[in-house]
């Protein structure tokens, strides 16, 4: 589970660790959201990363599997999005190289080392976090969307092909969120700014961490989900590309 520190990554510890199953908390530098994480799931193991520099996300998987004894699914939460609305024709390269290195590399870098435990055990289930943004694109932050747009794309679409070479069963999926009330978007989620944003989703309301978990797992499960690959499932009320409420 990586960025188990955060709003989506805790709630998908949670809702893995209530059906049962052992979980392994990913941080990066949220250590004391980690360890009371931890503490609530009846001390749960954790490790400490950063995604985007490749020996660290081998050590980590290291890790996982010493205290797990195999790392059956991996759900590539950890990422990160720039609060700062800059136009393409302003944004410094700098930036985007960070975003993407943030989001894209970490995640490559994570399904890499996942892949290679599904390799060891010949079975494995990853799911990827991607977002609306990839979908429908995201004015002021064409860094973010660009990224989120390749994970749910070339990225996904490829794993899921390659994963059975190595896992005749094995599978790759993403969930999508659009709004979520989350650490990543305190202070935009208040009643007039989903007002606002939600003029394009059916549903008037932005999600909770616990409404991407749900779908999280229930993608990573063989048994609910065994016979899905590939797929993106959106969790964003019903979003278009389009306004649909004229208020």
């Amino acid at each position: 589970m990586t960025g188990a520190s955060g709003g989506i990554g805790a709630a998908c510890a949670r809702a893995f660790a209530a059906e049962g199953a052992r979980v392994f908390l990913h941080y990066h530098r949220g250590l004391a959201r980690a360890e009371a994480l931890s503490a609530e799931l009846g001390g749960a193991p954790t490790g400490a990363a950063d995604l985007t520099d490749e020996a660290s996300v081998d050590r980590l998987f290291e890790s996982a599997r010493r205290a797990l004894g195999s790392v059956d699914v991996c759900a590539a939460v950890a990422g990160i999005w720039p609060r700062e609305d800059i136009p393409a024709w302003e944004l410094p390269l700098e930036r985007w190289e960070g975003t993407v290195r943030a989001n894209l590399t970490a995640t490559f870098l994570t399904a890499r080392a996942f892949l290679r435990e599904v390799a060891r055990n010949g079975h494995g289930s990853l799911v990827l976090v991607g977002s609306t943004a990839g979908i429908f694109g995201e004015a002021g932050h064409a860094d973010y969307a660009s990224a989120k747009s390749a994970i749910l794309g070339g990225l996904l679409l490829s794993l899921k092909n390659e994963i059975v070479r190595i896992a005749p069963r094995g599978r790759v999926n993403a969930v999508a969120p659009g709004w979520t009330e989350s650490p990543m978007t305190r202070g935009l989620v208040d009643p007039a700014r989903v007002h606002a944003v939600s003029r394009t989703m059916a549903l008037r309301k932005v999600a909770q961490p616990e409404d991407v978990a749900a779908q999280v797992v229930v993608l990573a499960s063989d048994r609910l989900s065994g016979h899905v690959t590939g797929e993106v499932v959106v969790v964003a009320g019903g979003m278009e590309g389009r306004v649909i409420h004229d208020e």
